[in-house]
């Protein structure tokens, strides 16, 4: 049985998309797999709260839910009052839209193309239209969106269209589907079906413009004497060499790694240092810095301050 998505993120049915979205980033970051390596608990976990976001982090899908209108996978329910409704309202009671370009607002098209023509049943043999367009919504993960992907769109009929995510696709950017819309009046061709991309926030990376910004903590050891660790990417772990004299704030350019361009470039991962102490405390550690000489220097302060 499905867990209540609310209670998966731990916020109420008041709370806003802006609290609900730094909910799930909060929890995604505890229990990514990439930071609970082995760790089944944590993965499981990490798969039931990217469920409860597919549906509370769609402002559409969540009014469903809180209607009762799909459960908390995102299924329909009841399915025989779902297509009853469907039938009636067209396909804006299944997360979907009809552009007016097309005949899917009039109830007999026959007699409206009559009434516009005046030639009767012979004159609307001959009258052909373009089906209309039909708009989804579709998430998709931060790392499908930089580095492509191919996604299945659930129609409201209960069939799917296999949808490819281009590498570097954008979030609220729309990708168009050619005669995947309604079909066509007397054999005019079909509409199109025009996809928005709404691409979740990840854990660990962001995005600005065709760049990936990300955090690493490392040492003191590695801050002072500088060395080599590894850091994720939006494609793995790789290398990163860590000056000597590193600092919190001190930012490394991992160049070409970032989010593909249209025509074979790529932006860069900027890397963020972030200075840690031991997590226990370090008896030599301490120590030293007891007999160090530079024990009281302090760091210069920026103008002004």
């Amino acid at each position: 049985m499905a867990i209540d998505p609310y209670q998966v993120l731990g916020v109420s049915k008041t709370a806003s998309q802006e609290e609900i979205q730094k909910a799930y980033r909060k929890l995604a970051k505890k229990l990514h797999p990439d930071l609970n390596p082995g760790n089944k608990k944590a993965e499981e976990k990490f798969k039931d709260i990217g469920t409860a976001y597919d549906i509370l982090g769609d402002p559409e899908k969540r009014a469903r839910f809180d209607r009762g209108e799909i459960d908390a996978t995102g299924a329909e329910r009841p399915q025989r009052r779902y297509y009853r409704e469907y039938a009636d309202a067209g396909p804006q009671s299944a997360g979907a839209y009809s552009s007016d370009g097309g005949f899917a607002d009039f109830a007999d098209a026959g007699d409206v193309f009559a009434d516009l023509f005046g030639r009767g049943a012979r004159g609307r043999r001959n009258v052909r239209m373009r089906g209309g367009d039909i708009s989804y919504r579709l998430e998709i993960e931060f790392l499908d969106a930089v580095n492509g992907a191919v996604q299945q769109l659930h129609m409201p009929d209960g069939s799917e269209i296999k949808v490819t995510i281009p590498a570097g696709t954008r979030d609220g950017q729309i990708l168009r589907l050619k005669g995947k819309g309604q079909p066509g009046f007397n054999e005019g061709p079909p509409g199109d079906a025009l996809i928005e991309i709404a691409v979740r926030p990840h854990p660990i990376f962001t995005r600005k413009g065709d760049d990936i910004h990300s955090e690493l903590a490392i040492s003191l050891g590695d801050a002072v004497l500088g060395g080599k660790v590894e850091t994720p990417t939006t494609t793995g772990r790789v290398a990163l060499t860590i000056p000597k004299g590193a600092n919190t704030g001190t930012v490394l350019r991992l160049k070409g790694m970032g989010v593909p361009r249209q025509e074979g470039t790529r932006g860069d991962h900027l890397v963020t240092l972030k200075v840690m102490l031991p997590e226990h405390p370090d008896p030599e550690l301490e120590k030293f810095v007891a007999s160090w000489s530079g024990r009281n220097a302090r760091p210069r302060q920026p103008a002004g301050s």
